[in-house]
């Protein structure tokens, strides 16, 4: 049952409790008392809204910085991921493979303020060796959802 309502929660996080019950087969407490479970054992982590910014009047311009850094004897890349991923405008910080050693997501009102962050705070970072930043221009796609439909072509189709 868990992998299944995980899956479900995933994908609708607003799904009612006894519209969950009846697709899993289960009694609503049943699955009131797992989702807690799930919780607690930080499984679940949180619940989230995915937002079309570009249909609101609020600017928002996210970069993906690629952060190369200095490990910590005996810390990895714990302590400076930590130290990054507590500034508030941090959304996200991942380690990857590759050519960078973290993945650092970031949203501000504009590309000065995103330059700022970087300036003023990141590269000051005593392990951090260098930055490089990538700007979202256009989302298509954001956590298995397709942000906007393309249009269709409603032109007439015009035949000899």
């Amino acid at each position: 049952m868990r992998e299944e309502l995980l899956a479900i929660i995933e994908k609708n996080s607003r799904i009612d409790l006894k519209e969950l019950a009846v697709r899993l087969g289960k009694e609503e407490i049943d699955i009131v008392n797992e989702l807690q479970k799930l919780e607690e054992e930080r499984v679940i982590c949180g619940y989230h809204t995915l937002v079309n910014w570009e249909k609101t009047s609020i600017e928002k311009v996210t970069a993906l910085i690629e952060v190369k850094v200095t490990p910590q004897r005996g810390q990895g890349f714990d302590r400076i991921a930590s130290r990054i991923y507590n500034y508030p405008e941090v959304r996200d910080v991942y380690l990857i493979s590759g050519g960078f050693d973290l993945l650092v997501t970031l949203e501000e009102k504009s590309l000065k303020d995103i330059a700022r962050f970087v300036s003023e705070k990141l590269s000051t970072l005593d392990s951090i060796i260098s930055t490089s930043t990538h700007f979202i221009l256009k989302r298509y796609k954001d956590h298995g959802t397709i942000i906007e439909e393309p249009k269709k072509d409603e032109r007439e189709v015009i035949t000899p």
